[in-house]
């Protein structure tokens, strides 16, 4: 059975392994680019200097509006428990646009957009850097190369842990420690054997996670395990999202300032706030399910708050996706898993060309 278990490895990992390198390390890139963004284009994320109070929102909305083109339109304004960080003006189109302005003096700080290399490793990551087809019945081969390495990456992973299990006690203790003056070729099987069982259950976390944005059919397999049925929340999501009659208000962001005092005044402590057409989402952790959020709703024509939704409440369909998003990116444990993750996924990158080496120096140079 050992030999059964070796062979799939191998043969599996050969052909696969420069895609699974390819997606590991990508992810791995992908995990910091947030705080590496903010850095980069710190001018926009930051204020010059903390002005006392920060102006009322339909000021700064008014700011904002002359600078977009036709058909773009302000859906929201994201405001950081950081008060040197800039308010963040979200836009209708393209996807998860945004302006950014000093709420102090209503400068509006610009448009800075997700850095080419982060779009070109997401790219990598989700579909080899392919084109997704225009017809959509067509084969999405990026995606569909990745969704089956990652796939089978899942067996290559359990048969690599079953050929380390040691036979013995006595045996543990070398398969637990990578030897670091024992020569390269010692090195590079144990950064291989052993690294990679360190690596086992977050890289097993991140594929059995990842999986589900690969194959409808995993997709819904995966969270029906759990007990969540995603075509009946799919469809709840997209009624709700509809909303109500056009507002005939003539400035629907005049009560904003005075919702957002009254939700921090509720809510307490919290991390980020988005307000939009009628509600404001309060994320209150940076640990946990990513997605959590409290939400008010309020009444636009008079600022108040109608209904609150606490996270707690609310049912596990809504919870699912954004704890499977949380564990797959490692951000459900803070600062720590992430650095965790990024090690794990760096490692995982690794194991192929580790692999190859010893798979070459097996096949081909082997000792006489």
């Amino acid at each position: 059975m050992r030999k059964i278990f070796k062979q799939l490895h191998i043969w599996l990992s050969i052909p696969l392994g420069v895609v699974i390198a390819i997606t590991c390390f990508s992810g791995a890139m992908l995990i910091f680019e947030k705080e590496i963004t903010r850095m980069v284009q710190r001018d926009y994320y930051y204020v010059e200097e903390v002005w006392g109070e920060p102006l009322p929102l339909d000021v700064l909305v008014a700011a904002v509006e002359p600078t977009l083109e036709e058909g773009r339109k302000i859906t929201g304004v994201t405001i950081s428990d950081d008060p040197e960080q800039s308010y963040k003006v979200n836009i209708n189109t393209p996807k998860r646009a945004a302006v950014y302005v000093d709420q102090y003096t209503g400068e509006v700080l610009g448009e800075p957009g997700r850095l080419q290399f982060f779009k070109d490793m997401f790219s990598l990551h989700r579909w080899l850097m392919d084109e997704r087809p225009e017809d959509k019945d067509a084969v999405f081969w990026g995606k569909m190369i990745v969704g089956v390495s990652t796939l089978l990456m899942v067996i290559i992973i359990l048969t690599g842990a079953v050929l380390w299990f040691p036979k013995s006690l006595k045996a543990l203790k070398h398969r637990s420690q990578i030897a670091l003056r024992k020569g390269w070729h010692r090195f590079w099987y144990d950064l291989h054997v052993v690294g990679g069982i360190y690596a086992t259950l977050l890289l097993l976390a991140m594929a059995l996670t990842g999986l589900t944005w690969s194959f409808e059919w995993y997709n819904k397999g995966f969270y029906k395990l759990f007990g969540v049925d995603t075509e009946a929340s799919a469809g709840a999501v997209a009624k709700s999202s509809k909303g109500g009659a056009k507002s005939n208000i003539e400035n629907p962001y005049i009560h904003w300032s005075d919702v957002v005092r009254e939700v921090e005044s509720r809510n307490g402590e919290f991390v980020e706030m988005t307000i939009s057409k009628g509600k404001v989402d309060v994320k209150s952790s940076n640990c946990g399910n990513q997605r959590a959020k409290d939400t008010y709703h309020f009444d636009s024509a008079t600022g108040e708050i109608t209904s609150v939704e606490r996270y707690a409440d609310k049912a596990s369909d809504s919870k699912a996706k954004g704890w499977v998003y949380s564990v797959h990116v490692g951000s459900w444990g803070g600062i720590f898993t992430r650095v965790l993750w990024f090690l794990a996924a760096m490692l995982g990158a690794t194991l192929p060309l580790t692999g190859y080496y010893l798979w070459i120096k097996r096949k081909f140079f082997k000792r006489k």
